[in-house]
């Protein structure tokens, strides 16, 4: 099927579903709120990709914050429910193929989309 992307409201930029972990969260339950809040699917199951952190993970915010974001990537292909943009961070949400993915991409989600993606084009 291939991988599903957002496009922000924030930055008209795409991205990869996810968000920051609420007080007493695991890792898992925040990659499952997130992707729930922002596509209405819940996931069934999650296999943890990789953790990224450093430089690259570097972002300024369209309102002026900075942050060096840590990203726990999770892979989900079990899930269940209809995707829907959650109309207010998500503007549009698309599944494409692996050589579709879009170029104009939210800056720290690059390297987590290049890591998965010399993963499954080897």
């Amino acid at each position: 099927m291939g991988s599903m992307v957002r496009k922000k409201t924030d930055n008209g930029l795409w991205g990869l579903p996810g968000g920051l972990m609420e007080l007493g969260e695991t890792l898992e339950e925040v990659a499952k709120r997130e992707l729930f809040e922002e596509t209405g699917l819940n996931a069934k199951s999650l296999e943890l990709f990789h953790i990224f952190s450093g430089k690259d993970l570097y972002y300024q915010y369209p309102n002026g914050d900075e942050v060096y974001n840590v990203v726990s990537a999770y892979l989900c292909s079990d899930y269940v429910g209809v995707p829907k943009e959650d109309g207010d961070e998500v503007q549009e949400l698309r599944f494409f193929s692996y050589q579709e993915i879009p170029i104009e991409l939210s800056p720290p989600d690059i390297p987590v989309i290049n890591k998965f993606l010399e993963r499954v084009l080897k």
